[in-house]
């Protein structure tokens, strides 16, 4: 499944130009995605808790089966803009994060997610070749039909959990909002969304950046995410779950937070894309890091049965970013340049960090076994 997200996101600027969709239209189109991710996340959490991860993951690739075919056969700008609308239910991830914090101890849970982000970047790496080769071949919309395979394959799947969660109203603000009053929670969710916001802002203005500030080529472009896909595997699969071991979740989120300030200062420094690739390599460390302590950090300070619509809140964060980013790291881009993402991260993320410090926030100090 995201393999074939990836696919059909980086195709949808070729199928939106032959539409005759302009440059700001796009950004429409990407912002509608967003918005629409934003907003289902948290109402999928909730649907995974009163429903079970087995359902929830039987929705998500029923929505991504649904959300290719309308990309597909889009032969109009409406229709390519509703074809956007199943993505409010195509949270892959979150369903998967889910069954896993319903199958495994709370000091298991940290190394779990980390290899579960490991098994998600090989599918990213792989199915987005596969799928280059597949929509040359034979077009798009032969995209549609593998997503249906997954659906097989999860029905098939019986060791998923059933739902837990109290009954009530899966759409209720104030039952997801209920949540961030548990202790420590609002707390490590504002080091989550702030930390790497500067980042996401720059990783968004990444494409324009790589040829102008860069001068790379779409190719070269391509190697590059190409190289931080092998970066994000061997530190959420191997890195982040050795380190579980010998460290607690208090510590690595302080590391995180302080080695995100550092690369701040790198970003304002560099000036080729050889100093790119060398600060990426601590800047996916602390994003890996921190996205996986954070998870798994916040998913511990809910009852189990709310666990679910506490990974949908989490995964709104990268939507949130998706949708405010184009507008804010514009501005930053235009007026004060590439140095500008890096000082804002140095600056937010010495805050944090001092923050982090003098707070005492109510963790559970544990270390996987």
């Amino acid at each position: 499944m995201p393999s074939l997200l990836v696919l059909c996101l980086q195709r949808q600027t070729y199928l939106a130009k032959s539409l005759g969709l302009d440059s700001v239209g796009l950004g429409y189109l990407q912002t509608t995605f967003g918005v629409l991710q934003l907003v289902g996340g948290p109402v999928f959490g909730r649907f995974a808790d009163q429903f079970g991860a087995r359902a929830a993951l039987i929705l998500s690739c029923a929505s991504g089966s649904a959300f290719f075919l309308l990309t597909s056969i889009s032969t109009s700008i409406p229709l390519l803009f509703l074809s956007r609308l199943p993505a409010v239910f195509m949270h892959g991830l979150p369903g998967a994060q889910k069954l896993i914090t319903d199958l495994t101890t709370p000091s298991q849970r940290t190394d779990a997610l980390g290899k579960l982000g490991l098994c998600f970047g090989i599918g990213i790496i792989i199915g987005s070749a596969l799928g280059g080769v597949l929509s040359t071949k034979f077009g798009l919309t032969v995209s549609c039909f593998l997503p249906l395979t997954c659906i097989n394959r999860v029905l098939i799947n019986r060791s998923s959990s059933v739902g837990t969660s109290q009954s009530g109203n899966m759409f209720s603000i104030r039952e997801i909002l209920r949540l961030m009053k548990f202790p420590g929670v609002m707390e490590v969710f504002i080091v989550k969304v702030f930390a790497g916001l500067p980042v996401g802002l720059f990783l968004i203005m990444f494409s324009i950046i790589s040829m102008d500030f860069f001068g790379l080529e779409a190719v070269e472009s391509g190697y590059l995410m190409s190289y931080f896909g092998v970066l994000q595997m061997v530190v959420q699969g191997l890195v982040t779950g050795k380190l579980t071991n010998h460290c607690t979740e208090r510590t690595l989120l302080r590391l995180s937070v302080f080695i995100f300030a550092g690369v701040g200062l790198g970003m304002a420094l560099m000036r080729t894309v050889w100093h790119y690739c060398i600060v990426a390599v601590p800047m996916v460390f602390a994003f890996g890091t921190l996205g996986t302590i954070t998870d798994s950090i916040l998913t511990k300070a809910v009852p189990s049965s709310d666990t679910g619509t506490m990974l949908g809140i989490c995964a709104s964060v990268q939507p949130l970013t998706q949708t405010v980013g184009p507008t804010i790291g514009g501005v930053l881009y235009k007026h004060f340049g590439v140095s500008s993402f890096g000082y804002l991260q140095l600056i937010v993320n010495i805050g944090l960090f001092v923050y982090l410090l003098k707070s005492k926030i109510p963790l559970r100090e544990m270390k996987s076994q």
